[in-house]
């Protein structure tokens, strides 16, 4: 088994599942190995190319179509039952189905939203959305960060993380502006190209309307930092993921108020998809693979994991016992707009590696000024 070297919880948390799996006596023993996040990718490709892939991988959901498509994954329907596959996030299922088969199954999902100080939204008279029913639209969202920008203990309304630099950030985090706008990054009737929509006006509006935020002040290119928000307290709102609950619990507590994502257009659009499991075509003992995959997916090892990183649990039996997801949770937002359609996947292309370089690269000039 391979899986990347990502945040310290989860390590440990994988770490344990695979010492208890292994005394467990299931007739299968793991070898876990662990390679650093950074150069993961590229350590898949040489290892399919060398004939020398592990039996279970671990990776990035939209990176498998790429590997589907290259032949380095095996189809799993054959072992995930129609309860099961039920009883898993619509946005898990549809991240890790490729030309009609399922190749990949993760333990957790991910989500975007806008963390907000409560003490400065309720001192600037902004009103607190309760739920995705509630969102805010571009104008109560642009109107809220000129109310935000003249507190005098804000120095810019809202951070977007900026610090995270180009990568993959960059496409999580702001293509789902473009797309609640009426753009993509690819025609998705075919996949097969990104004419007339990635240069639509309804993507160029986007980010026009994302460059003249920084242009404003409202948000700056190039923060100090990653406590801006929840330490600094120098800004009012956080762009960012449900990977932050944990230090902004801790440090604003109470103060800490979830925001779902804006309808700049006709909908909302949040960013998905996390690291997932898929077995490789080259596994001589898929049925051992398919043991331990069983066993990370089992509710209370869901659970587990997403305690650890604070992540969305993968499956709704899961979701109904976690006490920050489930209905009425602190994070329960991030589960409605996995479910009510608010949530889109990157593109379920091959080619799907290169599109988020470009983007990336996109982002970066536009925020430095670039004509969009």
């Amino acid at each position: 088994v391979w899986f990347h070297s990502g945040k310290g919880e989860e390590r440990e948390v994988l770490d344990a599942q695979v010492e208890d799996f292994n005394t467990r006596q299931y007739g299968v023993i793991i070898d876990a190995v662990q390679l650093p996040e950074g150069s993961y990718n590229d350590q898949v490709n040489a290892a399919a190319l060398a004939g020398d892939l592990p039996c279970l991988l671990d990776f990035d959901g939209p990176f498998l179509y790429n590997y589907a498509w290259s032949g380095y994954l095996m189809p799993m329907d054959e072992f995930v039952s129609a309860d099961l596959k039920n009883d898993f996030l619509p946005s898990i299922i549809n991240q890790g189905t490729y030309a009609g088969n399922l190749y990949s199954l993760g333990t957790f999902d991910s989500g975007l939203a806008i963390w907000g100080n409560k003490e400065y939204l309720e001192k600037a008279g902004v009103r607190i959305p309760t739920g995705i029913d509630d969102a805010w639209d571009k104008e109560e969202f642009v109107d809220a960060l000129e109310k935000l920008q003249a507190l005098d203990e804000v120095e810019y309304a809202i951070d977007f993380k900026m610090n995270y630099g180009a990568g993959e950030w960059f496409t999580y985090g702001f293509s789902p502006i473009l797309q609640s706008f009426g753009g993509d990054l690819i025609d998705r009737t075919d996949y097969q190209s990104a004419e007339g929509v990635l240069n639509s006006p309804e993507a160029v509006e986007a980010m026009e309307f994302f460059q003249s935020l920084f242009e404003d002040g409202y948000a700056i290119a190039e923060p100090a930092g990653d406590e801006d928000f929840y330490v600094q307290k120098k800004t009012a709102l956080s762009w960012v993921g449900h990977w932050m609950w944990t230090p902004h619990s801790e440090r604003l507590g109470d103060n800490v108020v979830l925001i779902p994502m804006p309808k700049f257009g006709e909908k909302a659009v949040t960013g998905m998809g996390s690291w997932n499991w898929g077995i490789t075509s080259s596994c001589e003992h898929p049925d051992a693979a398919w043991k331990f995959l069983q066993y990370l997916v089992e509710p209370e090892q869901i659970l587990r994991m997403t305690n650890a990183n604070g992540a969305v649990p993968a499956r709704k039996s899961a979701i109904a016992q976690s006490e920050l997801y489930a209905e009425g949770g602190a994070l329960n937002v991030f589960v409605q707009q996995l479910e009510g359609g608010v949530a889109l996947e990157r593109p379920v292309t091959p080619a799907y590696p290169v599109i988020t370089s470009a983007f990336a690269e996109v982002v970066q000039n536009i925020v430095a000024g670039a004509d969009v």
